[in-house]
């Protein structure tokens, strides 16, 4: 499979972004234009997310399994290295891609797989609910995300600044975690899994949690030992969970900085 929805927009050096768990391409849209001033953007459809088919049911939607069609899909476009940025599962995702296909950089937006173990359990009752949701309730849940205390109410798990999310991008987002098909494979594949480096990853890497990310909890999910050697790993201040619609601005200058390599990769601190 290697046909997938995406989105292209700018010139420059080629930049991938991949989406989480229950998302899509859109996910990325307040920061594809500032992006697109540096680099020809490539914002992808995951397998059975926004409008990509699901992938077949032989075939278990693990990140590396992942990866590979999005490695694939890359060579039919002619990408032959990129700069690559992952947002949660994309995150993860993005790790397993550098490790199969030339990537000039990684930028992990509060990656997921960084925990110990399996999926912490408050994270999966998390997602679980919020998929519920949007799949049972998806009606209500749209027409209440037109008012601001809606929008608090509906999106203040992941998003720290959700009054800035307007109510067309929410009820977008309702809409894709509701309806996208492959939600429940890929839920199933990472549960009980996480992150396992092969042979170290000698691309440059920065990796960023939002200051205040209510689902990748401090000390639960982000231990750092299998992130590539000299990752610098830093915080984006006042960001919850979807870091791209708090804050848009510091999430480009963000994937710039590591694409450029100015990021300080020596420092393993994080806010």
């Amino acid at each position: 499979m290697s046909s997938l929805a995406y989105t292209r927009q700018g010139a420059g050096p080629p930049l991938v972004l991949l989406h989480g768990l229950g998302s899509m391409r859109d996910s990325w849209n307040p920061v594809i234009p500032l992006l697109a001033e540096r680099f020809d953007v490539v914002a992808v459809d995951l397998p059975g997310f926004g409008d990509s088919e699901p992938l077949p049911p032989r075939i278990e939607p693990l990140p590396a399994a992942l990866a590979a069609i999005v490695a694939d899909f890359l060579q039919g476009l002619g990408i032959t290295s990129a700069h690559l940025a992952g947002h949660s599962l994309g995150g993860w995702m993005a790790l397993e891609l550098a490790a199969i296909h030339p990537a000039a950089s990684l930028t992990l937006v509060s990656p997921a797989g960084l925990w110990r173990g399996t999926t912490p359990l408050y994270q999966r009752i998390s997602l679980r609910l919020i998929r519920w949701g949007t799949e049972h309730a998806t009606g209500p849940l749209c027409r209440l995300v037109n008012h601001r205390l809606g929008r608090v109410l509906v999106l203040g798990q992941t998003h720290a600044r959700s009054t800035q999310v307007t109510p067309a991008q929410a009820r977008a987002g309702i809409v894709a975690m509701g309806r996208c098909p492959g939600f429940t494979a890929t839920y199933k594949a990472t549960a009980r899994r996480r992150y396992l480096a092969g042979a170290p990853l000698t691309v440059p890497t920065t990796v960023a949690f939002g200051s205040r990310d209510l689902l990748l909890l401090p000390g639960i999910a982000r231990h750092l030992d299998e992130l590539p050697p000299r990752a610098y790993v830093g915080s984006l201040p006042g960001c919850g969970h979807v870091c791209m619609s708090d804050d848009p601005a510091a999430v480009a200058a963000l994937i710039t900085d590591s694409a450029l390599e100015r990021a300080k990769y020596d420092d393993r601190t994080c806010g």
